[in-house]
């Protein structure tokens, strides 16, 4: 049996185990994510987030969920990536780029005083087609699908993972089964929305593989592009959650969605692998 060193962090709330991979990686990925990640026997996260090399960016970003599924995008652990980075000396410039499986990323540091406060991520451009998505649709054209529950309506967006975005009081019970629900082949994120303002939404969250959590940037990024699509809101928005506030802005110019929030460490330990 070893020791492995681990950071805990969060994002507006939504908490990552991050493992410096740098020289070395854990065996058993998932069953570690699994037990690390519970909330009354582990560390309690979210999920675990590996920091690795990279033969085409400047770091490597692996994450797992809390029931052990691999992620392939999530704008909060990014961010919280480049605070590490950066404060932990494993990197000594302002603007990172970080490969994930969704592609590389830029990640941007922003300051208070020495230390990386905020970080904004270029989340690159939001995916609606279909296919790609994945989701099931009768109808290439449809921006919103209808569901098995009737009246439920949901915009499907990619943001390097799925999502089904639903403009709605926020509502309780509904996210395990929009989760699960035939229209997303590889499950997807969901996110309940109430437009507060034209620049201004309400937001909570169930995300694929972890339940609800506190927040979730690639969920409020697909929030503010299902609103512009469907007319609700405007392409650059203040994102409420339980655990803070997130900016996103959805740019003309290039099509990107650039995601800016806080990034902070809770504690660091170790556990015996």
């Amino acid at each position: 049996m070893s020791k492995l060193n681990f950071t805990k962090m969060h994002g507006a709330g939504n908490d990552y185990i991050y493992i410096d991979c740098m020289k070395s990686c854990p065996a058993d990925l998932p069953v570690l994510s699994r037990r690390l990640s519970d909330r009354h026997t582990g560390v309690g996260a979210d999920g675990m987030v590996l920091i690795m090399p990279s033969e085409i960016a400047d770091f490597r970003m692996r994450m797992f969920n809390a029931d052990g599924s691999e992620g392939l995008m999530c704008g909060n652990a990014a961010r919280c990536v480049g605070k590490y980075v950066f404060e932990k000396g494993l990197a000594d410039k302002k603007r990172i780029a970080l490969e994930t499986p969704s592609g590389v990323r830029t990640l941007c540091l922003h300051f208070d005083g020495t230390a990386v406060d905020r970080v904004t991520v270029d989340m690159g451009c939001p995916v609606l087609e279909p296919s790609r998505i994945p989701v099931h649709s009768s109808c290439a054209e449809d921006i919103e699908i209808a569901t098995s529950f009737g009246a439920t309506a949901l915009t499907a967006v990619s943001m390097g993972n799925p999502h089904g975005v639903v403009f709605c009081k926020l509502v309780e019970g509904l996210g395990k089964e929009l989760e699960t629900n035939a229209v997303f082949p590889d499950r997807a994120n969901i996110e309940f929305v109430e437009v507060a303002a034209p620049d201004s939404l309400l937001m909570r969250v169930w995300e694929r593989g972890s339940g609800e959590t506190q927040a979730c940037g690639s969920g409020a990024c697909a929030a503010v592009v299902a609103g512009v699509l469907t007319g609700r809101c405007a392409r650059h928005c203040s994102v409420s959650l339980p655990g803070g506030c997130l900016d996103v802005e959805w740019r003309e110019a290039d099509n990107k969605v650039y995601l800016t929030g806080p990034a902070q460490f809770v504690f660091e330990g170790t556990v015996d692998v």
